[in-house]
């Protein structure tokens, strides 16, 4: 029996909408979590974020147990009195950057030791330290086993061995774990874009038993077709009545597609690293703000939106703020890519509950001409 209920509402194909249910609130799915790395949304306050109807954020185990150190953290509360934050926190368990650090760490049986890459000194992440510090010292509400991911592509002799070290990690990640009432733990399959493997790790994470499952090793540069074919049979062969989140994804394209295979939760740092360089996510696709054809433009990115950033200030201004360098400009385009990122999972979760989904994708797909139709 999982810490948190889930509840289906109602399904359109291989979509679905429904709630996950934790002791700090309600998160109606599916859903994107803003990415808060360092316990902070980069360039938003809580506020904003809270405003933009996110109702979960991430936090990342790697770059808080080395500044300031999970210890701290805990001293000062955990991490939702140390940001500010009441809602449900996830933490990632470190394991992601086992892959895009691979220069700075090593991967044994027991754990992976990190170089820092603050001031090198070294660290060493087993699944036992990576629950002690995302479960105890954190005090975050959705646990992530530790695993390794494999950059793509990966043959397949290495990608059964990650998977296979990943199911290890996941067994020892639950008996460290152990039983709680008020957190859960999610496992996390592997296997590339190999679907004998995808199989075995689904099966490996069920005779351990989780509260969720994560899908990984997507989004590491297989490309949006790629990633889809592989939803394509991964994603259903995760239990139906427990969330299933697609890690690190994506683009507002990747992400419509992704619930139309049944995912249920998603996060990517894209909205505000893209607001940031002045890329804008909106209904008819995304612009580039510093583009010159808006230098002149004096209508908001959505007037409909009931997000300030989107509403009450012209493309113009947005344009004058970048071309200025001014901090405001990338504040404002963060504020309005999380803002419509969370307007996109609502109408999905209205489309499903409606019966109107594949008409919704449909349409989305023929105002983002850049993403190829999927069948």
């Amino acid at each position: 029996m999982s810490a948190f209920p889930f509840e289906i509402s109602a399904s359109d194909g291989q979509a679905r909408t429904g709630v996950l249910k934790t002791p700090r609130g309600d998160i109606p799915t599916p859903i994107f979590m803003p990415v808060g790395t360092a316990a902070t949304v980069k360039a938003l306050t809580l506020d904003m974020v809270r405003q933009s109807h996110a109702k979960i954020i991430l936090g990342n185990t790697y770059h808080l147990m080395l500044r300031p150190s999970a210890e701290r953290v805990k001293r000062l509360g955990g991490l939702h009195t140390f940001m500010g934050w009441d809602g449900p926190i996830l933490t990632d368990s470190g394991g992601f950057q086992v892959m895009s650090l691979s220069q700075i760490s090593k991967v044994t049986e027991e754990a992976v030791t990190f170089q820092s890459h603050i001031d090198g000194s070294k660290h060493v992440l087993s699944p036992e330290r990576s629950m002690e510090i995302q479960a105890d010292l954190l005090g975050s509400d959705i646990v992530m086993q530790l695993d390794e991911c494999v950059s793509w592509p990966a043959d397949e002799a290495r990608a059964q061995k990650a998977l296979q070290l990943s199911a290890r990690w996941g067994l020892r990640s639950k008996q460290a774990f152990g039983q709680r009432d008020t957190q859960a733990l999610f496992g996390i399959q592997q296997g590339s874009t190999f679907e004998s493997l995808r199989r075995e790790s689904t099966d490996r994470l069920l005779e351990i038993g989780f509260d969720g499952y994560a899908i990984g090793g997507l989004a590491v540069g297989e490309g949006h077709e790629a990633m889809c074919d592989t939803l394509e049979y991964c994603a259903p062969l995760l239990p139906w009545d427990r969330p299933r989140y697609l890690m690190g994804v994506g683009k507002p394209i990747d992400l419509v597609e992704g619930v139309a295979r049944g995912v249920d939760m998603f996060d990517c740092v894209l909205p505000t690293r893209s607001g940031r360089h002045g890329q804008v996510w909106t209904w008819e696709g995304p612009i580039n703000i510093k583009n010159a054809r808006f230098a002149e433009d004096d209508t908001p990115l959505d007037a409909t939106s009931d997000c300030p950033a989107s509403r009450d200030y012209s493309k113009a201004y947005l344009h004058h703020l970048f071309k200025a360098e001014e901090i405001l400009g990338q504040v404002l385009l963060s504020w309005h890519n999380i803002a419509f990122f969370q307007a996109l999972m609502i109408r999905m979760r209205s489309a499903i509950a409606a019966g109107e989904f594949q008409a919704f994708r449909k349409g989305f797909h023929e105002t983002h001409l850049k993403a190829p139709t999927q069948n």
